[in-house]
């Protein structure tokens, strides 16, 4: 015989919820969301990666190195400047990346005379060229750059299609940004953001 006692309330017993499945496929759903827009956000606001094609960039970029251009500081911050590896298109070739280093920037008067570059009449210091500087192409006379335009060049000067010749000087609308890392080869990862820059 079984007694009760009347006088006792019963507790409710209290179970804990246990997480709901949705609720975990929704939160995953959500960072993955999140991680695809800040993926497409940055290669569209601020970093492309691109291919160098050919040897005009030797000895510091080689055929088939893979980089990262940093698209966000011509921008939003400021222009290119002297020594910048920049990654530009010509109107007649949209698909086509051009990689080349700033060696004229706008108003400025660009020649080459005996290997020579100079700048508004004045030679400058040359570091990243593997060697002298022939043939000068259309910079053996004076070239006058506009207000947007900058004079480019292969730092291996001699096998370059570059601002001497059909790419001419380069107008900043042209510029897709700034080469800032090498990531391709595997272990060659190197910043291209010269320094002072």
């Amino acid at each position: 015989m079984a007694f009760r006692n009347k006088n006792k309330e019963t507790e409710p017993v209290r179970l804990e919820k246990e997480p709901k499945l949705w609720k975990d496929i929704l939160s995953t759903l959500l960072h993955l969301a999140l991680l695809v827009g800040f993926v497409v956000f940055f290669l569209t606001c601020i970093g492309q990666r691109v291919m160098v094609e050919g040897s005009s960039m030797e000895d510091k970029l080689h055929d088939k190195d893979q980089l990262i251009v940093d698209c966000f500081t011509y921008r939003f911050l400021h222009g290119p400047k002297r020594q910048d590896i920049v990654v530009f298109r010509l109107k007649d070739e949209p698909d086509t990346f051009y990689v080349k280093r700033v060696i004229g920037l706008p108003g400025e008067t660009v020649q080459i005379k005996k290997s020579v570059i100079y700048i508004n009449g004045e030679p400058i210091e040359d570091p990243y060229a593997t060697q002298k500087v022939f043939p000068a192409g259309a910079a053996e006379d004076p070239i006058v750059l506009g207000e947007d335009e900058y004079f480019v060049m292969g730092d291996n000067r001699n096998n370059s299609s570059d601002s001497r010749y059909s790419v001419g000087p380069v107008k900043r609308s042209q510029l897709v940004g700034r080469a800032w890392l090498r990531v391709w080869p595997f272990g060659t990862r190197t910043n291209l953001i010269p320094e002072g820059n």
